[in-house]
């Protein structure tokens, strides 16, 4: 691991910023929307009261897939996965990318200590950062205080390419991707305490709400799979109406958001009756999920166009669309206080 300073290069969307924000540090309701450009290799910076992206950082390697912001909206992490798919050659990354999103600056870089395609970043309820480290079939767990590696937790399955913590931070949960599989890692003991197969290829995951369930959509097949946390086995799977990819909770636990990207729609599911109420179109190839903190509004990155798909949930309409970059991917919400 090391710093580096405030390197990289930034390029600021000054006009934008003028004319949509009125100024470097003024954001949209709550806080600022940040997504992963792949095509570009930039974390964008998107303020979402105005519906328009106001900066783009230059990231330091090739690629950033996923990006996890700060508990206080401070600091944005990137991690630099490589120049490929998951299960694909090509390079393999080894860092991650520190971003202050005040002055839109690179201000350290991780070093993981080894080619592990660190992939996605996601904060624990203590503080600590968890990253996948898919090569290392391990959770890399940092603290963001001093950018430093502080313990590693093994996953048992190849491919450990997303992750989900449990609401008290106690169980880490991976999807492993071309393996099919869900490691349920107990963060104390640093020990996978279930392996639960749950499809030939898995994707993306998400707990609900409560942390009942873990949802994990099948790759071959129109179908998500849900593990039931309390006893770590599956529970009946889900016909959707078309293959899933990234999903996320509403803040009071009613429903489930479903990219479909082979159907360039949102599937709404309700947890109450684990049926699918409504699909809402949005551009070609959605990929990640991102419901804001106050529940009243999703964000859904579209790879094909490059665009953000702004969702009212109070309406259920889908409404800007808010041009990213090329190849938009990973989503954070980087609150204000």
């Amino acid at each position: 691991m090391r710093g580096r300073g405030a390197i990289g290069v930034v390029v600021a969307l000054a006009a934008v910023a003028a004319a949509g924000t009125g100024g470097a540090g003024a954001a949209g309701p709550g806080g600022l929307l940040l997504v992963a450009n792949k095509g570009d290799h930039t974390l964008g910076i998107i303020d979402p009261g105005a519906g328009r992206m106001v900066a783009v950082v230059k990231e330091s390697g090739v690629t950033g897939h996923e990006v996890a912001a700060s508990p206080d909206g401070r600091t944005a992490y990137v991690p630099i996965y490589g120049d490929s798919g998951v299960g694909r050659p090509g390079s393999d990354g080894r860092t991650m990318d520190v971003i202050d999103l005040a002055s839109r600056r690179r201000v350290a870089t991780v070093d993981f200590g080894g080619p592990h395609r660190p992939h996605q970043p996601v904060f624990g309820p203590d503080g600590r950062l968890f990253v996948t480290a898919e090569i290392a079939s391990a959770v890399k767990v940092l603290d963001p205080r001093t950018n430093a590696v502080v313990d590693t937790l093994p996953t048992g399955q190849p491919e450990s390419h997303m992750l989900a913590v449990s609401p008290d931070g106690r169980t880490a949960y991976t999807s492993n991707v071309g393996a099919g599989t869900v490691s349920v890692i107990d963060v104390a003991m640093r020990k996978v305490t279930a392996v639960v197969t749950v499809a030939k290829r898995a994707q993306r995951i998400a707990l609900s709400t409560d942390g009942r369930f873990v949802f994990t959509a099948d790759q071959d097949a129109p179908r998500l799979a849900v593990i039931d946390t309390r006893t770590n086995r599956l529970v009946s799977g889900v016909a959707l109406p078309a293959v899933a990819y990234g999903t996320a909770p509403t803040p009071d636990g009613s429903f489930l958001l479903m990219a479909l990207p082979g159907a360039s729609q949102v599937g709404v599911l309700d947890l109450a009756s684990m049926e699918v109420v409504r699909t809402l179109d949005v551009p070609k190839a959605p990929q990640e999920v991102l419901v804001r903190p106050d529940g009243r509004m999703a964000y859904v990155s579209c790879d094909a166009s490059g665009q953000v798909a702004e969702i009212d949930l109070e309406q259920w309409k889908v409404g800007r669309l808010i041009q990213a970059g090329p190849q938009a991917d990973g989503l954070a919400w980087a609150p204000q206080r």
